[in-house]
């Protein structure tokens, strides 16, 4: 048997503040995730001498370094080093379990502090090396073809759980600092788990240290941030965040797209579109990417491509449309599109002078492809609930 998909949740769910990090039970302050501001004011309610210097060293020494122990750190005085590490940690989310795909594909299942679990996948190319960050346990999306989709959102993560991600990868890959040949990771995509619009201040917050210049000092122009459609927020995530944008179409009709996409109900596809011709910066240098997912019999005939042409021109978007090959994962209510099929509409779409190269589907076998991302933790639940 297949386990049952959950029903659609609530369309247009409410905007979590950040919130904060779980306590730790040892009583000492996280310091990862915290803006400059906040970590300067840690250190003073925290009794550490000179806070405005101390602060800008540890900055240098999480961010650029890489390093979690206070010993190490060389140019701050003895004592103050036992003091932060008495008072503060250093942290990154454990990791439950680690896979490698045949591709070259890494996958990891992070434990956080309070049990929930969430995964984080890297894809290292010929060219780059992205990493899809998660940004919430769970979601409340419920888009029928995700795998995640069928989890239930649990809550938002915090800043220090996302830029913990991060700074985990680079651990893995043996970046810190950056190696003089260049970096490994080069890129970061908020595709992971989640709705990263629905978790705006931590997301945003998280992101402004993996750009800061004096830390990890990823260009704007190397982050794309996804979102199904959350219209209230995508002009501040263009003001206020200023990366790349992508956005999860998946269908051209309103029948369709309510359907796989129930946000869709919420906010329609025109109202979308307006919103993406409208986001700040975009422009023909950096383009509107849109994700659409090839599903057989669904969204995939050459009427569709055309319908797709038809609206990226109307809004006068400049577009490019990743085509991606349905991910199949235990239970989806769909199928992938044939080749033919997928090539044909690429077909279209190209001719039309726009691009939508079909992506090549990376890390399947460890299941760390597009959409079927979901923790180990809540599948065994599933397995669990099913009749034996």
């Amino acid at each position: 048997m297949t386990p049952a998909m959950h029903s659609p949740g609530l369309v247009d769910p409410v905007v979590v503040p950040r919130g904060t990090a779980p306590t730790r039970a040892d009583g000492r302050v996280e310091l990862i995730g915290l803006s400059k501001a906040e970590l300067r004011a840690a250190l003073e309610a925290g009794g550490v001498p000179k806070p405005k210097l101390r602060a800008n060293q540890l900055w240098h020494w999480i961010y650029n370094r890489g390093a979690s122990d206070p010993a190490l750190m060389s140019n701050i005085a003895k004592a103050d080093r036992a003091l932060l590490a008495d008072r503060f940690a250093i942290t990154r989310p454990e990791v439950a379990q680690a896979q490698v795909s045949r591709d070259g594909t890494r996958k990891w299942l992070l434990r956080l502090a309070d049990g929930n679990e969430v995964e984080t996948v890297f894809i290292p190319d010929a060219d780059r090396g992205t990493l899809c960050v998660s940004s919430q346990v769970g979601c409340t999306l419920n888009c029928r073809f995700c795998h995640t989709g069928t989890m239930r959102l649990v809550r938002n993560l915090t800043p220090h759980e996302i830029v913990g991600q991060v700074m985990l990868a680079r651990d893995a890959l043996g970046e810190w600092p950056s190696p003089p040949d260049g970096r490994l990771l080069t890129n970061i995509v908020m595709m992971g788990m989640g709705e990263p619009l629905y978790n705006f201040d931590s997301v945003r917050d998280a992101l402004r240290i993996v750009m800061d210049a004096e830390g990890i000092a990823l260009s704007r122009r190397r982050i794309t941030l996804s979102t199904a459609g959350v219209v209230p927020m995508m002009a501040r995530a263009g003001e206020e965040i200023g990366v790349n944008l992508a956005v999860s179409l998946h269908a051209v009709t309103k029948e369709v797209r309510d359907e796989i996409v129930p946000l869709n109900r919420k906010y329609g596809i025109e109202e979308l579109l307006q919103a993406c011709a409208d986001y700040p910066g975009a422009n023909n240098a950096r383009r509107i990417t849109f994700e659409y997912t090839m599903l057989k019999d669904k969204n995939d005939s050459e009427a569709d491509a055309r319908e797709l042409v038809r609206l990226l021109k109307h809004y006068r978007l400049p577009a490019k449309v990743n085509l991606i090959p349905f991910n199949p994962w235990p239970g989806a209510p769909y199928e992938c599109s044939t080749p033919d099929r997928v090539a044909r509409f690429s077909d279209i779409v190209f001719q039309a002078g726009i691009s939508a190269p079909v992506r090549r589907p990376r890390g399947a076998d460890i299941m760390a492809a597009c959409g079927q991302l979901k923790s180990a933790s809540e599948k065994l639940r599933a397995s669990e609930r099913l009749p034996s």
